[in-house]
């Protein structure tokens, strides 16, 4: 399962979802939602804004976590 990070990274940054929002140019609520990880479906756009305004990589705010059941 792919889990966003952005939470854990805007916190050791010291920066809001609101500084995160008028960076980005991205509405409040979209930027809110990856914060939560309440997000399906992940747009490049909004991933290229917050690491251009945060300064950081993919890495630095996605993780990759193995699901339990691998039995498919």
């Amino acid at each position: 399962m792919v889990r966003l990070t952005i939470d854990k990274y805007l916190n050791k940054c010291g920066i809001t979802r609101y500084e995160l929002a008028k960076r980005t140019e991205v509405k409040f609520q979209t930027i809110d939602r990856y914060y939560k990880n309440s997000v399906v479906r992940y747009d490049s756009y909004i991933l290229d804004r917050v690491c251009t305004a945060l300064g950081c990589t993919l890495c630095d705010i996605i993780e990759y976590v193995r699901d339990e059941d691998t039995s498919l």
